[in-house]
């Protein structure tokens, strides 16, 4: 599992769709379990699975022979259960589950920057709202884009983690790749 962490409108989505079939590619099934900040529906208002679920069935799967949807009501609750959507997603045995948000989690992940990489603050040396990977002990990589003009941002990183070029797809599918078939044989060995 490894997520993909960033603020929102950084381009996580758009990169996971990019990644998704070069992975695919290279042989790996690939789930997506992705955060939503709002409340959405996948359901149509009047369609019979819509009117089900509003008269309290939980959870309500529609199904055909292309697809199916299990929609499950999640009242009192402020975030996602991620534990819960994994046991979900694992029901189909995926080889990778790429996790889109879900910033706090304790999970490997990648952290996408754009812009402009924040600098230390000045006054007491904590990031503001800034690089994950300098106070997220999960992060393995940072991608981000022109990252030759951030050099001097990119060499504060610790040395545990690597950055990417965002522009370089194939070494980003090469290092997602390699560390999950690295992920992948120590977890055979134990």
């Amino acid at each position: 599992m490894l997520g993909f962490a960033a603020w929102s409108g950084t381009g996580k989505t758009t990169l996971l769709e990019a990644v998704l079939p070069c992975l695919k590619a290279r042989g790996w099934r690939v789930a997506v379990i992705k955060h939503a900040h709002h409340a959405f529906d996948v359901d149509t208002p009047g369609k019979d699975s819509y009117r089900l679920r509003e008269a309290g069935a939980t959870p309500m799967v529609v199904a055909s022979g292309k697809r199916f949807a299990l929609m499950m009501e999640t009242p009192g609750q402020d975030d996602p259960d991620l534990e819960q959507l994994i046991d979900q997603v694992m029901l189909s045995r995926p080889t990778l589950i790429l996790v889109e948000g879900f910033k706090q989690a304790p999970i490997p992940k990648i952290e996408l920057q754009r812009g402009e990489l924040p600098h230390f603050g000045p006054r007491d040396g904590r990031r503001s709202g800034g690089l994950m990977a300098h106070r997220d002990p999960w992060v393995r990589a940072v991608i981000c884009d022109s990252p030759r003009d951030k050099r001097a941002a990119l060499a504060e990183l610790p040395a545990r983690i690597d950055w990417l070029d965002l522009d370089d797809l194939d070494a980003i599918v090469a290092w997602i790749d390699a560390w999950a078939r690295r992920f992948r044989v120590e977890s055979d060995t134990d």
